[in-house]
């Protein structure tokens, strides 16, 4: 059935403006207008009396669920021991390395600041119990004030969009009693604050959407927009989906602004102007920024600057890097040779043997400045030292003599302890007091001039300038390292192998130390150049992108994206005999929220099999915006989604939420759908939305005990275990007579997840 016009081209249902289809009449076709009538945009942005108390109980109703009891547990719950302890690293100013952009990080350091935290807690483990001077329960609370944001702009983005007071307001009751969404918004995690701007982002966006083209309103909702969309991806790289799923809305919209016949081509190509400038370039500005914020506070060296270069570490006011060395390296010389392209830092060795291969001394690399990563260069047919400096060139064969253990560097047609395949040879350190070595010990230096610093650095060795290979004389293999690490037994340092095959740049080394006592001290002196901030940038962006995709050792507690869906699956956050918090969704509202692109799909599939079939498509105003309104947030939900597919790295079940977040917002517009067609029956549907919501909260306070970490009873417990994968341990709770299980196992070592996202 077409819509009903009334003598300005306004739809009024129900004399309830705030869904609008206008079809005006062309010269070839119809097209619809994309503009909204006034009355329709005011019903939308603006708020009566009675629905300000709507907003209030929202209000109520979300920072009772979110912000009641935060000093419980009073311990370190999660990953709270990583963003805990980075807001620590912050307040002592010292380097560390993660895998996420340090926004949401830098709120917390700062709230933590402001609380008078002095960094003097670790945050070191699951359970450690919190000192009276760590305002954590202000840290948290910063969470749980983000997550009443969140549900503030899902009832915002869903009046925006087109949907009644009642339907938005039931909307976002469901999304306070979402137990996921309550326990990650309780804790010192980043997925509230990434959340809530992402809820952010999506409520300016649908604003700058249904605001007239170039007004005021128009360019400060794009403007809020793009700033929410900076933080969202100042926090964590999710930001980047977010940023597509805006990408393929504005393209989407475009489509209808271009059959739009009043709008002319020069406004189309204006609109595209400014929304790619601000979408882009605020975002990039925040982003940026936060890195800049990021390095000017961490000013000394912590356990992180072991990841990046010896030239990044020079900028520490504490730096051990050296500000210089001697520039020409010769026989005689004590050297540090740094291995080029991966993380694992300086050709190591130490008085300990493989087990396995040769049972020889092991060599690794150590990213940390050590004696034991020098060595003494010797000609590899002379034992006598020389009595002047002799530079070394292009094709010199020498000896590399570990000068802490005295044993040369050596390889052997042994397959190594770890990699063990034919392409590899063990490389070990061998020796004993008098033995002078054989010729197992003999390498060949092959400067690679393509990767050195022109000039004389091309043809004999130069510190820092010269980067070369070296090939062992008798296998004619390349001393080599990747990123395996050797088991326990070997520290869990990086192996170091020699091969005739593999990646060839990994076998490419330079000299970052070199002192030699027949040069005279006044001789040349080279040092690493200090980095501008965009060599940093660029350099913790390839770091971070490096160790996010090395994160694929499995975990106790890791999922992969189907089973989010189906949420076969939780994540054991904290365990304290007898209680426990447990990241789980409220099944009454996740899995309708999660498969409603079934019963959507099921709906486009009908209407072009109608139309296959040669029936006449019309819409109504509010099948319309249903369509139109539920495309755009599953889109959502499906660019925060499916990327997780194509991820080989470690996966975690709350990397789901912000996904489930579009799935609720399309979920509120069926609700709205069944509303606007059933209004002559609305008490019947409101009474349905309200069995349906009293479900949802049975479904909440029925799992309350494991979001609060709070008492419970083990048969209730164990009936609450819908699926085997669910797997909280009820065992510890008292039963219903009151006598206490046997105390079970501390799940602190089981809970630590590591670095784990986006």
């Amino acid at each position: 059935m077409a819509p009903k016009k009334s003598q300005k081209g306004q739809v009024v249902v129900d004399n309830v403006p705030t869904e609008e289809l206008v079809i005006e009449k062309g010269q070839f076709r119809e097209y619809p207008l994309t503009d909204l009538s006034e009355p329709v945009y005011n019903n939308r942005t603006t708020t009566t009396f009675k629905e300000r108390i709507l907003i209030a109980a929202l209000i109520f109703g979300a920072l009772t669920v979110r912000a009641a009891n935060l000093e419980t547990p009073d311990s370190v719950v999660f990953d709270e021991v990583h963003f805990g302890g980075f807001a620590k690293k912050y307040i002592k100013q010292a380097f560390f390395m993660d895998v996420h952009p340090p926004l949401a990080k830098l709120l917390f350091a700062l709230v933590a600041y402001l609380g008078g935290f002095k960094g003097n807690f670790d945050f070191k483990s699951i359970g450690d119990v919190f000192p009276p001077d760590v305002p954590y329960v202000l840290m948290r609370q910063l969470a749980a004030f983000m997550g009443v944001g969140t549900v503030l702009f899902s009832y915002f983005t869903l009046r925006a969009s087109g949907c009644k007071p009642i339907v938005a307001f039931f909307t976002a009751s469901l999304l306070i009693i979402e137990n996921g969404f309550v326990t990650l918004s309780r804790y010192i995690l980043l997925d509230s604050p990434l959340i809530f701007f992402i809820a952010g982002t999506a409520y300016f966006y649908i604003r700058f959407e249904i605001s007239k083209a170039f007004s005021l309103d128009w360019f400060n909702n794009l403007t809020l927009a793009s700033v929410f969309l900076g933080c969202a991806l100042s926090s964590k790289w999710v930001g980047l989906f977010t940023i597509a799923w805006l990408g393929i809305a504005n393209i989407f919209r475009l489509w209808f602004l271009v059959g739009d016949l009043k709008k002319s081509p020069c406004s189309i190509w204006k609109q595209i102007f400014i929304r790619v400038s601000f979408l882009l370039g605020i975002p990039a500005a925040i982003y940026i920024a936060s890195f800049y914020v990021h390095f000017a506070i961490l000013k000394h060296e912590g356990d992180g600057a072991a990841f990046m270069s010896s030239a990044f570490r020079l900028d520490f006011d504490d730096s051990t890097v050296a500000k210089s060395t001697f520039a020409d390296v010769g026989i005689s010389s004590v050297i540090t040779l740094k291995h080029l392209n991966t993380r694992g830092g300086y050709l190591h060795s130490h008085d300990h043997l493989y087990e396995g291969g040769s049972n020889q001394q092991q060599i690794t690399l150590y990213p940390h400045l050590d004696d034991n990563n020098k060595w003494y260069v010797e000609l590899y047919n002379e034992t006598m030292e020389p009595f002047e400096f002799r530079p070394i060139t292009d094709g010199t064969k020498i000896r590399l003599r570990h000068l802490s253990t005295s044993r040369r560097l050596h390889s052997h047609d042994i397959r190594p302890a770890v990699s063990e395949v034919d392409w590899q040879n063990e490389a070990s350190c061998y020796g004993f007091e008098g033995f002078e070595g054989d010729p197992n010990d003999d390498f060949i230096v092959e400067i690679i001039k393509d990767k050195s610093v022109p000039g004389v650095a091309q043809e004999q060795l130069r510190a820092i300038d010269t980067v070369f290979a070296l090939r062992h004389a008798m296998t004619g293999c390349r001393l080599w390292s990747h990123e395996r690490k050797l088991p326990k037994w070997g520290f869990e340092q990086q192996e170091v192998t020699c091969t005739g095959q593999g990646i060839e740049p990994l076998a490419y080394w330079y000299i970052e130390q070199n002192e030699n006592i027949y040069l005279p001290l006044d001789a040349e002196r080279i040092g690493y150049k200090p980095l501008t901030f965009w060599q940093k940038f660029t350099e913790i962006h390839k770091t971070m992108w490096q160790v996010n995709n090395g994160l694929t050792e499995s975990h106790v507690y890791e999922s992969r994206p189907l089973d989010w869906i189906l949420m076969s699956r939780g994540i054991s956050y904290w365990s304290q005999n007898p209680n426990a918090v447990y990241l789980l969704g409220n099944p009454f509202i996740w899995y309708p929220a999660s498969f409603l692109f079934i019963s959507f799909g099921i709906y486009v599939a009908y209407l072009i099999l109608s139309y296959q079939l040669g029936y006449e498509i019309t819409f109504s105003a509010q099948t319309y915006t249903y369509a139109y309104y539920t495309t755009i947030y599953l889109l959502g939900w499906i660019l925060h989604y499916f990327p997780f597919f194509l991820m080989g790295r470690q996966l975690f079940f709350h990397h789901y939420f912000p996904a489930l977040y579009f799935a609720i917002l399309a979920l509120g517009h069926s609700f709205e759908l069944i509303y606007s067609k059933n209004y002559s029956k609305k008490t019947i549907v409101l009474g349905a939305f309200g069995i349906f919501g009293a479900i949802a909260l049975w479904g909440f306070y029925q799992r309350k005990p494991i979001v609060y970490g709070t008492s419970w009873i083990k048969e209730v417990c164990e009936s609450t275990k819908w699926l085997s994968g669910w797997d909280y341990n009820c065992g510890n709770y008292p039963d219903f007579n009151g006598e206490s299980a046997k105390q079970g196992v501390d799940f602190a070592e089981a809970m630590k997840i590591g670095k784990d996202e986006l």
